[in-house]
């Protein structure tokens, strides 16, 4: 067998959100998140809420994030978003209170299955617990959890779950040391 892009067939998945509702969100991504030129995470903020995402208190949001489908997204308080950072949700994806992704991270539910002919579409939620910080230009893949406190370097690929306070770094990504905070 080979690889036949042209029976790759999409139609199960199912995005939610209306044509309108997904065309409209496409201008407002590109306008006001994609673009560097509104810097304001308040306005990100509210723009997201309209859109179905819950989003909580004192959530930081860079310039140039890109964002697929802000109603599956869910980010608890005090979290920042870095600049450049890609949240690819074609899952659910969630992000728990006081977490950082850095710039440039790339939080990817969806790939394709290579052991099919026709590249089939597979989705898996993400979960980032409380406290977890993806470093700079990193990927979570689709269906990881990033337990409570856990750090993936820069650079880094999470292929697999983060344990609660681990620090990961590679490609893929193995436990290095535990996370320690001083006083």
């Amino acid at each position: 067998m080979k690889t036949d892009i042209s029976k790759y067939d999409n139609v199960s998945y199912k995005p939610g959100g209306s044509t309108l509702k997904r065309l409209s969100w496409y201008y407002v991504n590109l306008l006001f998140f994609r673009s560097g030129m509104i810097p304001s995470s308040t306005l990100k903020c509210i723009l997201l809420r309209a859109f179905g995402a819950k989003i909580g208190k004192g959530v930081n949001i860079k310039p140039c994030v890109n964002i697929k489908y802000p109603w599956r997204l869910k980010i608890g308080d005090f979290t920042w978003i870095g600049e450049n950072s890609w949240i690819d949700n074609l899952a659910d994806v969630t992000i728990g209170n006081n977490c950082c992704i850095s710039q440039g991270a790339m939080l990817l539910c969806g790939n394709h299955n290579y052991r099919k002919s026709t590249f089939d579409l597979i989705t898996g939620k993400i979960s980032i617990e409380d406290g977890a910080w993806i470093g700079a230009h990193s990927v979570v893949c689709p269906g990881i959890e990033c337990k409570s406190h856990s750090v993936l370097a820069v650079n880094s690929v999470a292929t697999r779950n983060l344990e609660p306070y681990g620090i990961y770094q590679g490609n893929p990504a193995v436990k290095v040391k535990e996370r320690v905070f001083e006083g």
